[in-house]
């Protein structure tokens, strides 16, 4: 049966402060929402920054200005100024900054907490991706027509960015095509599959979709290399609603006590000899 749910921001279920900023969050459902006000004079740059590195913030932003005014600059030079009743939404890659001796209330429904440091021009990291994708999605999208279909997707991919920002995953790739996104270890990047699952189901969606440890190349925002092709061809193998895993992610993940079930072995195409999946089942979290 659906039901009304509501929360109010002056009862907030955290309350995060940083130098010259105070947020106030709220969870409903798959969306967490923030009440974000900006002391004058704050500055990304000055403010931020020196706490998480990099020359830009590599937060995506989305949400309203309610009072005051926000500057934003891009790396490519691109300016924009809001103010009351501006919906923005805001690229990684960019400063921002309070104008005038006002300060800026925002309510914000994405990148509260996507505080991400800077990807150097191009170097190697270990990382653990997580890729999904919606199972038979050409023939959905013609059974709904366009428009249903980009509402219904639309829905997906915020729930999506929703599941990123709690799990701490940090998003390379999302569209209705698919997702792709980094975490620092397979424990939150499998609960971040989970989520997303959960919030394609209530959709009628079924998501393919595969976590695997390996080793990227960094090149500005995007990633490449083995380890992506092999994660790419293992999320191939699985059936709808279903995380595939490597042998190699197993191993680390079983560590924090999480249950899989073995799909036998399989050849990657485009990967040289076989290789051992894993469905993983949830953690109950």
């Amino acid at each position: 049966m659906a039901e009304i749910r509501f929360r109010n921001l002056d009862e907030p279920d955290e309350t995060i402060e940083l130098p010259g900023v105070v947020q106030d969050e709220v969870e409903l459902g798959d969306l967490t929402v923030g009440r974000v006000v900006h002391q004058p004079g704050w500055r990304w740059s000055t403010h931020v920054k020196p706490e998480v590195g990099g020359e830009w913030c590599q937060a995506r932003h989305a949400g309203i200005v309610l009072s005051g005014r926000l500057g934003i600059v891009l790396e490519d030079g691109t300016t924009a100024e809001l103010g009351p009743n501006d919906v923005y939404e805001i690229p990684p890659g960019h400063d921002g900054y309070v104008i005038g001796h006002e300060p800026v209330v925002l309510i914000e429904w994405a990148g509260l907490r996507a505080f991400i440091g800077f990807r150097g021009s191009e170097h190697r990291v270990l990382a653990t991706l997580l890729v999904a994708a919606v199972a038979d999605a050409d023939a959905i999208a013609r059974r709904l027509g366009g428009g249903a279909w980009r509402e219904l997707t639309s829905f997906q991919i915020e729930s999506s960015r929703a599941a990123l920002e709690r799990c701490h995953g940090e998003e390379v790739s999302l569209d209705s095509e698919g997702l792709l996104a980094m975490f620092d270890g397979p424990a939150d990047a499998l609960r971040c599959a989970k989520a997303i699952h959960a919030a394609a189901a209530r959709n009628e969606l079924g998501l393919r979709a595969a976590v695997h440890v390996g080793e990227v190349e960094l090149a500005g925002e995007e990633i490449r290399g083995a380890a992506l092709r092999e994660a790419e061809q293992i999320m191939e193998q699985a059936e709808a609603g279903e995380t595939l895993v490597s042998e190699t992610t197993r191993a680390i993940a079983l560590t924090a006590g999480l249950p899989f079930e073995e799909r036998g072995t399989r050849e990657l195409e485009g990967v040289p000899g076989e290789r051992r999946l894993f469905a993983y089942l949830g953690d109950g979290a």
